[in-house]
């Protein structure tokens, strides 16, 4: 079954003839579902006790409430095991366990237990009795703490280092030392050349070393090189997680039966919400008036599911892929359907932002003007019901900077002339979109508001412009390699090249790939200061679409997107 051909993420300018209609409205697709609540609920949790016990095929009400204990049950189990004597006894094996808990996704269940842990090892790690110093020790101790705010220094690997000032060479038989040292790396910021030798010296080694291992282990060292946790999507590396993990006393078990069930609940959910956004996209009806525009609703809920992951954000996902929804019809209108003196009309009644404002515009741009604001007024409303703030002039300012940066673009290639490099990726960083889902996510989420609130506006510029980067940068990587699809799009490749004549598209490339790794840099460090904020809700959403561009852009020889094909497949499809 064919799940993602053809997607693109947030409005590439790269992808503009694929096809516009990969889920259309109206056809029989691969996610279809009951439209009644009671009755997806009902579905999923049979498919959850099946896997638990010979349950007959039409289970009554009854069971169901003995299901839901079941997994209570599971949960309370569990937290007792991290309570424990013996796991508080063993400081490596609470890592282990916290570890575990959150490469499958289990985390939000468990979040006062895993503080505890990591308070209590953290206060343990600067005394001078601190006793494990292993290359897993130290890596999973540091990448654990300093991914939950903890203030904890690169300098803690100068103990793995040998007289000559480099990591001991000793460490490279130590395969899973290894692994965790190239995870550990991964949380570097900018100036800790420790950390970038240990991500060199990790991966080289095991590289080398996978040539002697049996098949099974070098696939998984293999996808945990290509995908380490930090930079990826937890569902995505929770089957390659669950293949290796042994916990102690088989504990494990018990973890991996919690996973799975919760995964088929939270399937449940997305499904509903998936279905309350399909209807939504239906009666709006742009998809009838707007025909040459992209029509992929799966898709944009597919960037809030990514997103806001937590089963607590349903809300905010629905309302959220209302926003993406938009940012791609305005992209169409821009670069499909719009002439440049139409363009311009459109942003000023934008920057007006009244319905008075659409008397010059054609009928296509009038609909989808008045849509994108009953939709803004939706939203909020919905903010202000919520969390007692009106922000209505925080979302107009976010639309009228995208439709700048969006004609700003148009006017570029309309005239045929390549900006610098620098020109286009400042702009490219709005037009990306990045900022505007950022905002939303930002309001939505309750951080809007004059008072009560730990953070700002202005602390997340620095956050915002590191995903936006890293998106606009891997979005050119791929129009690249597709060459020019309509011959007027542009990208960062093609400015650098005309700014440094002579260069290759290889030379180029690599250049954009320096890039990103550096912006990954920079992002970690405006993740952990707002992390510390008390805002790590909003830095795990921007972290998270960081996670999802290599899924949206990670084109095999075919023009298939298979990582995100991996991804989406399990979670949205009727497959149990």
């Amino acid at each position: 079954m064919t799940v993602c051909s053809g997607l693109s993420p947030l409005p590439s300018r790269g992808c503009r003839n694929l096809s516009t209609n990969t889920w259309e409205i109206g056809k029989r697709n691969p996610f279809h579902f009951a439209c009644s609540r009671a009755s997806t609920i009902r579905k999923w949790r049979n498919l959850a006790a099946s896997d638990h016990s010979k349950c007959q095929e039409n289970i009554n009400e009854h069971n169901f409430n003995l299901i839901d204990e079941f997994y209570k049950q599971k949960v309370e189990n569990l937290r007792h095991f991290l309570k424990s004597s013996e796991e508080l006894d063993d400081p490596i094996q609470s890592l282990i366990s916290v570890d575990g808990i959150q490469r499958l996704d289990l985390d939000y269940q468990f979040q006062d237990e895993i503080k505890a842990i990591l308070q209590r090892h953290y206060v343990a790690t600067r005394t001078c009795d601190y006793k494990y110093n292993t290359l897993h020790h130290v890596s999973l101790s540091f990448r654990l703490l300093r991914q939950e705010g903890y203030n904890v220094q690169a300098d803690v690997f100068t103990n793995l280092k040998g007289k000559d000032g480099r990591l001991r060479h000793n460490l490279r038989q130590d395969i899973i030392g290894l692994m965790e040292l190239y995870e550990a790396a991964q949380l570097c910021i900018e100036g800790e050349e420790i950390l970038d030798e240990a991500a060199n010296f990790s991966s080289q080694n095991l590289q080398e070393c996978m040539t002697n291992m049996d098949q099974f282990f070098s696939k998984f060292v293999s996808h945990t090189i290509r995908h380490p946790y930090h930079k990826s999507m937890a569902r995505l590396n929770s089957n390659n997680f669950v293949f290796y993990y042994k916990g102690k006393n088989g504990w494990e078990k018990t973890l991996k039966e919690l996973a799975n069930m919760d995964f088929r609940m939270r399937k449940s959910v997305n499904r509903h919400e998936l279905h309350q956004v399909l209807e939504w996209w239906k009666d709006l009806g742009l998809a009838e008036e707007l025909k040459l525009a992209r029509n992929q609703p799966v898709k944009w809920y597919t960037w809030s599911m990514a997103s806001l992951c937590g089963p607590s954000f349903g809300e905010q996902r629905i309302q959220l892929t209302k926003c993406i929804a938009f940012i791609y019809i305005i992209d169409d209108i821009f670069y499909v359907y719009g002439t440049p003196d139409k363009l311009a009309l459109f942003t000023e009644a934008i920057n007006r932002w009244e319905y008075a404002a659409t008397d010059m515009l054609p009928d296509y741009m009038k609909i989808g003007y008045k849509a994108l604001l009953d939709t803004m007024n939706e939203i909020g409303y919905r903010v202000y019901k919520k969390h007692g703030y009106n922000p209505i002039d925080s979302l107009k300012t976010v639309w009228v900077t995208l439709c700048n940066a969006f004609l700003v673009e148009a006017e570029w290639f309309a005239a045929g002339d390549l900006p610098t490099a620098n020109e286009y990726l400042e702009n490219g960083k709005l037009s990306s979109g990045v900022h505007t889902v950022l905002i939303h996510i930002f309001l939505l989420l309750g951080f809007g508001g004059t008072s009560g609130n730990a953070i700002h506006f202005n602390d997340t510029t620095g956050l915002i412009s590191s995903v936006a980067t890293i998106l606009r940068l891997w979005d050119d990587l791929g129009s690249a390699k597709d060459e020019h699809q309509d011959g007027n799009d542009g990208s960062y490749i093609d400015c650098y090249m005309k700014e440094h004549g002579g260069s290759s598209v290889d030379i180029a490339r690599n250049c954009v790939l320096d890039m990103i790794s550096s912006e990954w840099k920079c992002l970690n460090k405006e993740y952990f200061r707002l992390y510390q904020l008390s805002a790590s809700s909003f830095a795990k959403a921007a972290l998270n679409i960081a996670r999802m561009v290599p899924l949206m852009y990670s084109y095999d020889e075919n023009q298939r997107l298979p990582l995100l094909e991996e991804y989406i497949k399990p979670i949205l499809s009727d497959e149990t």
